[in-house]
């Protein structure tokens, strides 16, 4: 079964991936189109959908196919200092997911938490995060 739950997990993170860096630029637009009642609502709708349709099922995918390849082997994984790194780099992500989802919810709502050029810069972070990740669990370097 273990290589069943890495496959869905990495199909999962994939996904995951891909929302996390498209979200982001959907608020941007949106907060851009300010004033464009049309473009703010077909954000809106994309927005929504990507949320609803990619990132939340796909996070919670990711995890639970994550703890069951961990609950498969416990005893290995808790003495490897790279998994130990990769567990604060997925925290971090599921924070950063978070984040963004408020975000998504208040800039809905007509609020302006945020502004477009930050929100790019910070769009970059999954990717990063994603980069860290992979070299922890392919390299191993620790």
């Amino acid at each position: 079964m273990f290589e069943w739950f890495r496959a869905i997990h990495i199909i999962s993170i994939i996904a995951l991936m891909a929302g996390l860096l498209i979200y982001p630029r959907l608020l941007v637009y949106r907060l851009e189109a300010q004033g464009d009642e049309r473009f703010e609502a077909a954000m809106d709708k994309a927005a929504n959908s990507t949320r609803r349709i990619i990132l939340n099922p796909m996070l919670i995918l990711a995890w639970l196919m994550g703890l069951a390849m961990i609950g498969n082997n416990w005893q290995f994984y808790i003495t490897q200092i790279w998994f130990w790194g990769k567990i604060v780099l997925v925290l971090g992500l599921s924070g950063f997911h978070g984040y963004v989802i408020g975000l998504g919810k208040k800039i809905a709502r007509g609020e302006r938490p945020i502004e477009p050029r930050k929100l790019r810069m910070m769009n970059e972070i999954p990717m990063i995060i994603a980069i860290f990740a992979v070299i922890l669990v392919v390299v191993q370097p620790f």
